[in-house]
């Protein structure tokens, strides 16, 4: 299955995120899943496995847990796909950011500006 395929689905990218803050077991990934998507855990079973199958997870056993992992490899490749797009927006975000800060000077608005926060 192509990345794209893959990451095409909410579900799985849900599950990405929860392993992108560390290792999950499957449970915990089904109670969060389950909860946000309104699937069986059948579902979100299969979702990892697609998940492992594609390269973007690992799993280990811990006596009765399957413990989960992120695997950053097919997510590199996908990064260096899009590097060859990052140009169409980097420049528009830096215009972006150069037009608010002369928004900004025009009204007065400085680090000191209560409004800015801290």
């Amino acid at each position: 299955m192509h990345a794209f395929d893959v990451l095409g689905d909410p579900v799985r990218r849900r599950i990405l995120e929860l392993l992108a803050d560390g290792e999950h077991a499957s449970g915990a990934i089904v109670a969060v899943v389950q909860a946000e998507f309104g699937i069986t855990q059948a579902a979100v079973s299969q979702h990892l496995k697609v998940l492992r199958e594609s390269g973007f997870a690992n799993v280990r056993i811990d006596g009765p847990r399957r413990i989960y992992t992120i695997d950053a490899k097919p997510l590199a490749e996908v990064d260096a796909w899009l590097s060859h797009f990052r140009g169409f927006w980097i420049h528009r975000l830096e215009a972006l950011a150069t037009e608010v800060a002369r928004g900004k000077r025009t009204r007065g608005e400085g680090p000191d500006d209560p409004m800015n926060g801290p």
